[in-house]
């Protein structure tokens, strides 16, 4: 992980400077409660403080950052309530997600089954190497695919903020799974449930997944903070 942004060489905007800080702040460059400068900011990327200070604002209104008045902008730091919250605002996106999809033409439903087996296709590789970055991505990048195939914006747009906190959450535990090998289980029973189960089976498994994550998060959180 690496802090080195790299300097704007298009047109200075705003959008290119938060994806690069978005990206850092969740492969975990910048830790949790870590201030950003607007100041050192604008210097390693070397533009004016304006587009860094408007890239600052919106990753606020993202949620990945913090400001307190008169002490500057800080990384988010989450807690086991946020958490949380959290996962019980992605169960209520995910369950919408899943019946929608669930409900759609033969068609697109087999598109979106198939792409979903393709990333759990995908799992079992980085859990044999350790890989608990890479885990988390293809893990994510399940979910949000999930919600990508609804076709609905606004859904996308919920969920993108609430990926982007469930990374934060994972990427500062040393291994984010209590029960790793069970992961590609999990999400080829929710593929299979997809194609082929009843709805309600369905919904089921996302709560019951979503809620097995909850826990295994917040007691490695603890087990974290408790070795600190």
């Amino acid at each position: 992980m690496s802090k080195t942004l790299s300097p704007i060489d298009a047109p200075q905007t705003a959008v290119l400077i938060a994806d690069q800080l978005r990206e850092k702040i969740l492969d975990g460059s910048y830790g949790p409660g870590e201030q950003l400068s607007e100041a050192a900011l604008a210097s390693q990327l070397e533009v004016s403080r304006g587009p860094v200070r408007e890239a600052l604002q919106r990753l606020s209104q993202e949620g990945l950052l913090v400001s307190h008045r008169n002490r500057g902008v800080f990384v988010v730091e989450l807690t086991a309530a946020d958490v949380a919250e959290i996962y019980a605002a992605r169960d209520a996106v995910e369950t919408a997600a899943a019946q929608t999809v669930y409900a759609l033409p033969e068609a697109r439903k087999k598109h979106a089954v198939d792409k979903l087996a393709k990333i759990v296709a995908g799992m079992p590789k980085p859990i044999a190497a350790n890989d608990w970055a890479r885990v988390a991505k293809q893990d994510l990048k399940f979910h949000q695919t999930l919600v990508e195939a609804t076709g609905n914006s606004r859904l996308v747009r919920i969920y993108s903020t609430l990926a982007a906190e469930s990374r934060i959450c994972m990427v500062h535990l040393e291994n984010a799974y209590n029960r790793p090998h069970a992961l590609a289980e999990e999400h080829q029973r929710l593929v299979d449930l997809l194609a082929s189960g009843s709805l309600s089976e369905l919904e089921k498994a996302i709560h019951e997944h979503l809620e097995t994550a909850v826990r295994d998060l917040t007691s490695l959180m603890a087990r974290r903070d408790g070795a600190s």
